[in-house]
């Protein structure tokens, strides 16, 4: 037989501890691969960026040292090419190697390219005669320095 009473209802003890600390540690299997997935991208995005940059920077300085008249000494074209890019305080981001070539004996006999305004006699006076050959070298480093280029110029009036 039952007793007068009502029965009790059925309390909600919520969760337990243990069941607490499972679905912590699955939601962090899932999350940590993912917030770690997008600061891979962002890295990856921000170096693509000064990678363009950069070569933007490059393909500007190789174009107007090409057209520039020739010189001895090209690296205000160069500086111009990465001001206009970055502003003035980047002049000092490119860097510029100079080559003339030297030709042989004969004509049989190959030339050198020789690093250098003392590498060409054209050059030791500072100024630039007809025939000369030259190779301008620069490399260009991102402002925030992960990123370096280098492209080689070939002037020449022959």
């Amino acid at each position: 037989m039952k007793s007068g009473r009502a029965p009790k209802p059925h309390q909600d003890r919520g969760f337990s501890l243990i069941e607490v600390v499972i679905a912590i540690a699955l939601v962090g299997v899932v999350v940590v691969p993912l917030v770690k997935a997008v600061a891979t991208s962002i890295v990856a995005s921000s170096t693509s960026r000064s990678a363009a940059q950069v070569e933007t920077a490059l393909v500007n300085a190789a174009d107007r040292v090409n057209r520039a008249p020739i010189h001895c000494d090209y690296t205000i074209y160069a500086q111009a090419a990465v001001q206009t890019q970055w502003g003035p305080e980047a002049a000092d981001r490119v860097t510029l190697t100079q080559y003339y070539y030297v030709p042989g004996a004969t004509a049989a006999a190959a030339g050198a390219w020789v690093a250098g305004p003392s590498g060409s006699p054209a050059c030791e006076i500072g100024t630039p005669t007809d025939g000369l050959v030259q190779k301008v070298r620069m490399s260009i480093i991102s402002p925030d320095g992960n990123v370096t280029r280098t492209i080689e110029v070939v002037k020449s009036d022959v």
